[in-house]
């Protein structure tokens, strides 16, 4: 995709050294400010969140979101070179949100992270308290220890069985790879993913697919993966080079060597990246000076941000709440934005303690059907494939 001009997309622009950091800000000014930041590292702002954005305004926000450093329209300095790796921190990334919110004249924001995003606002919350005046902190982590912690509650869950609504499905991979039908990087990949997109009943059906032959799905969904940390969707996801951030500072699992780990993947493209050097702050040290609102969303079928990591977070905040959606997965803020945006208006007026008992109200609001769709779109796919040896 090529952009001719930013104009359209309404794109401003602050100074940062040789790069003219990009921002959008959509809704009135005065309203309530939310400074909403995407996952990544690699995930675009501008395009892939219009919707959103749109929503926000509506919703009386007047919201704030920033382009990562590497990414999109934030990717080249002035001259039109990438910028170099050693420039794509987390520390300039968190400096790039003040530096928009000192444009925008904003002294204090709603801070919606997702992902990680949600580790930014948490480097925000540390490194500058008094920005902050709410957070939500949606399907995200404190500490790279917590991705051992999501790759201990998949192998139980998936692999051993642990839940008694598990033990068959974790039986049928268990047999699938003891079989060589599956590689272990596929596993690594497919079953999260399929497991995320419709659970259980999705995962069984995807493994009786491809124990009778049918692939195509399987394959599929590989290769969907695959592109996200080898390909490039210009100006929506560009982790070819932010990724740097991840794997210098966000990201330090390394393959164990057992069955079902998401670190086998990433190990493929780290040669490409830095090595990790260490986190650039203690958050879960920081984490118990927060002073604000801070909800702490978590879907149940979430395995890159599990729910003993949120219920951490929690526990760790003097004013932390955590908010449980039974029928979502990772990112409310990509899958449900309407629901994250009612999040945003509690934690924003301070009622954030009533969002529990609200979580299956907010699920069942009209726009939250992408998640849904694509599980039944995959069911289909699999039902058409007992018909149908070319799946």
């Amino acid at each position: 995709m090529k952009i001719r001009s930013d104009r359209r997309f309404g794109v401003r622009r602050v100074p940062r050294d040789d790069l003219d950091l990009a921002y959008v800000r959509e809704g009135r000014t005065g309203a309530t400010p939310l400074l909403a930041i995407p996952g990544g590292p690699g995930m675009g702002s501008v395009l892939p969140y219009r919707r959103l954005r749109r929503m926000a305004a509506r919703r009386g926000f007047d919201v704030v979101m920033v382009e990562h450093r590497g990414v999109g329209f934030s990717r080249r300095d002035r001259l039109g070179a990438d910028l170099p790796q050693e420039r794509l921190t987390v520390s300039a990334a968190v400096e790039d949100l003040v530096a928009v919110l000192d444009a925008c004249a904003i002294d204090r924001a709603v801070v919606y992270g997702t992902s990680y995003g949600g580790y930014l606002a948490q480097m925000l919350g540390a490194t500058h308290p008094e920005r902050v005046s709410a957070m939500v902190l949606d399907s995200t982590y404190a500490s790279v220890g917590d991705f051992d912690r999501n790759r201990d509650h998949m192998r139980r869950l998936l692999w051993e069985g642990d839940d008694p609504g598990s033990q068959g499905v974790a039986a049928a991979l268990r047999a699938l790879v003891a079989a060589g039908k599956v590689t272990d990087e596929q596993v690594a990949i497919v079953v999260p993913l399929a497991y995320e997109l419709g659970g259980v009943p999705l995962l069984t059906r995807l493994l009786a697919a491809v124990d009778g032959g049918r692939r195509r799905l399987w394959d599929r969904l590989a290769a969907m993966v695959e592109a996200e940390l080898s390909g490039v969707r210009p100006y929506v996801l560009e982790f070819d080079l932010a990724g740097a951030i991840n794997f210098r500072e966000a990201y330090a699992q390394r393959p164990d060597g057992l069955p079902l780990d998401p670190a086998l993947p990433y190990a493929r493209v780290a040669a490409r990246f830095p090595a990790f050097a260490g986190e650039p702050a203690d958050l879960p040290a920081a984490l118990p000076n927060f002073t604000w609102p801070v909800a702490v969303v978590s879907g149940a079928r979430d395995l890159r941000s599990v729910r003993a990591v949120a219920e951490r977070i929690r526990d760790l905040t003097p004013h932390g709440v955590l908010v449980p959606f039974d029928g979502m997965a990772h990112s409310l803020l990509d899958f449900h934005p309407a629901a994250a945006l009612v999040v945003s208006r509690y934690t924003a007026r301070g009622d954030l303690e009533l969002l529990p008992a609200l979580t299956g109200r907010l699920e069942a609001l009209p726009g939250g059907r992408r998640a849904a769709l694509v599980a039944a779109l995959l069911r289909l796919s699999l039902t058409g494939s007992r018909r149908s040896s070319r799946l």
